[in-house]
């Protein structure tokens, strides 16, 4: 993936700054039923501020036709999270600064456990002291036919983790690339649920908990979920790891990949891992509010940035694993920056191929010959900083997009087929991104 150079990337910040002041204040759009196709009327609308620690800047109904229109100063000039409650279940779809018209997409719901699949399960180890820091992501695909969205409130995907294992945070991320604080459903044994509404498309659950390493040593069960679901474990270098039918898979990101086969649903890998791996370097991190998805009647769930550094696997496995996982202040404090999808067309996280790592983007300030109307003063340049940001922090998150792809395509879960045509959905949203 090349840089964008400088002189590019300051007119498209400018072009950028310039369409979203055009729009300002205003906001309106069509909320659409996927399952049917049709407008959905008097659907509650709340519409959020992801830079403000989710603020409510306004409210809004859907009218019979399914629009609703909303006009507020706050609104236009930074990215807007719309939170659309349908059947009791929310549904969020964000609005980018400089696009007044957006469609949010809501759908029916399904109980059958049918509709979705899990395409692949990675495990990540770090110790940390005298406690091994895990981290797991389960890739949840929905191919229902009408599209629907699978969710029951009593808990709709489960998951185990090792004995004696202390759960930490649980989380899921659409295809939005934000992510979700999810409450877990203790089932006993270390066995879990959460209750989650899949819509269609790639759902990524995220987990992370702590375990007993005393003498920088232990030996672990890996429960399975479910069936058919190929395993790829991954350490840092420095940390051995044994286990039949353990396969090593080489290098990523500097981390030690080993593969295997599927297990049988409620089976189970032991493995033995001692060392204590390379240190970890942590990060820096603001506060902010979440605002929830799922079923509206539950609470306590809460949007959060997904992380967007994936350089030598830091967000995985720092401490406690925070950056991913939101355990610790890392992901529940970070500054949130939205990375908006492209509306119809928004991309799911496909997890792709590694690429060359993205020049940061100089945040560069109008220039005061720059005829960018009387909508752009003083502030101007404060602004256009703003919008570098959000396409720096885009950058990182398409580099989270295509690395996990790749491992997809190292773990055998994904068709050559469907690598290029997820390959070629981040291809165009990096189009995207550039053209603004």
């Amino acid at each position: 993936m090349k840089a964008i150079a400088p002189r590019t990337l300051t007119t498209l910040l400018l072009t950028m700054f310039v369409v979203a002041a055009v729009h300002a204040g205003t906001l309106s759009g069509t909320v659409i039923n996927r399952t049917t196709g049709k407008p959905a009327p008097n659907v509650d609308l709340d519409l959020l501020s992801p830079t403000q620690g989710m603020t409510e800047l306004a409210t809004a109904k859907s009218d019979a036709q399914g629009r609703f229109f909303v006009t507020k100063d706050s609104i236009g000039m930074a990215p807007v999270l719309i939170r659309a409650t349908f059947h009791d279940v929310s549904f969020n779809t964000f609005a980018p600064p400089g696009r007044p018209e957006v469609e949010v997409e809501v759908f029916d719901i399904s109980k059958d456990p049918k509709s979705i699949t899990v395409a692949s399960h990675i495990i990540i180890f770090q110790p940390q002291g005298d406690k091994l820091v895990g981290a797991e992501e389960y890739a949840v695909n929905n191919t229902s036919q009408p599209p629907a969205a699978f969710f029951r409130s009593e808990g709709n995907f489960d998951f185990a983790i090792p004995e004696n294992g202390a759960l930490g945070q649980v989380t899921t991320t659409t295809t939005m690339g934000m992510a979700v604080n999810q409450a877990s459903i203790n089932r006993g044994k270390g066995r879990f649920s959460i209750a989650f509404p899949f819509r269609p498309g790639q759902t990524n659950v995220r987990l992370s908990y702590e375990l007993p390493y005393a003498n920088n040593s232990a030996t672990l069960k890996l429960p399975a979920s479910y069936a058919g679901t190929k395993m790829l474990v991954v350490v840092p270098p420095g940390v051995t790891i044994t286990g039949d039918g353990l396969t090593a898979a080489g290098q990523e990101q500097g981390m030690m990949v080993y593969t295997h086969d599927p297990l049988p649903a409620k089976g189970a890998l032991t493995v033995s891992l001692s060392g204590v791996g390379l240190p970890r370097a942590g990060s820096d991190a603001q506060g902010q509010e979440g605002a929830q998805e799922g079923n509206s009647r539950t609470g306590g769930q809460e949007v959060i940035a997904a992380p967007s550094r994936i350089d030598d696997f830091k967000w995985y496995l720092s401490a406690g694993i925070a950056a991913l996982f939101g355990m610790g202040a890392i992901l529940l404090t970070r500054k949130q920056v939205v990375v908006a999808s492209t509306g119809d067309d928004a991309v799911e996280p496909p997890a792709t191929a590694k690429p060359a790592k993205p020049a940061k983007p100089k945040k560069t300030a109008a220039p005061a010959s720059a005829p960018v109307g009387n909508s752009i003063s003083g502030k101007s340049a404060a602004s256009a900083a703003a919008v570098d940001e959000q396409v720096g922090v885009s950058m990182d998150a398409l580099k989270d997009q295509i690395f996990r792809l790749e491992l997809r395509r190292q773990a055998g879960t994904i068709s050559e087929d469907d690598y290029a045509r997820e390959k070629a959905k981040v291809d165009q949203l990096l189009r995207d991104l550039i053209q603004g």
